[in-house]
């Protein structure tokens, strides 16, 4: 390697040093300042996770956005004669996060729907490693719509509570 190629590698290396340096800087300062709350001005807590959902081996997806937004859906089986044991997704068509109120509103899938309303907060899980430590409570109705059209709701009150999550 020749006098100029051996600068340039150097350069190199030196510049990626920086950069490295200088995410790594990023990422401190962005984890010393939480976020804020638009309601409240304080530091806001993240529900965005994975929660249980109905029965057993269900489970809901939230991911709270800026704004208030939420996105995710959720992974169940099927209770119909056609896909009974099957397991399907319905992702959100909406969802909104305003303060401690939640709520979100499903896709259709074989002729199913849900809407939540309710609240996040504290569960008896005393870590985020914990099960339980968020939860969310609320009226969760399911809409199913028969052969005729007919939308029949079943509405019930449930508490979802989140996952373990692990250390990233």
């Amino acid at each position: 390697m020749n006098c100029f190629a051996k600068r340039v590698c150097v350069l190199s290396l030196r510049l990626w040093g920086c950069l490295v340096l200088l995410f790594a800087m990023a990422s401190l300062l962005s984890a010393q300042n939480p976020s804020q709350s638009p309601i409240t001005g304080s530091a806001a807590e993240d529900y965005s996770g994975m929660y249980s959902f109905r029965r057993e081996g269900e489970f809901v997806q939230i991911t709270v956005e800026d704004a208030g937004a939420v996105t995710g859906f959720v992974s169940r089986f099927g209770d119909s004669e056609g896909d009974r044991g099957v397991f399907l997704n319905q992702f959100f068509k909406e969802g909104k996060l305003d303060g401690t109120r939640l709520s979100f509103t499903t896709e259709t899938v074989h002729e199913v729907w849900f809407e939540f309303n309710g609240t996040t907060g504290r569960g008896k899980g005393k870590t985020p490693a914990d099960a339980a430590y968020h939860v969310l409570k609320g009226t969760l109705k399911e809409f199913s719509t028969d052969a005729d059209k007919k939308v029949s709701t079943r509405s019930s009150e449930v508490t979802f509570e989140s996952f373990p999550q692990t250390a990233q």
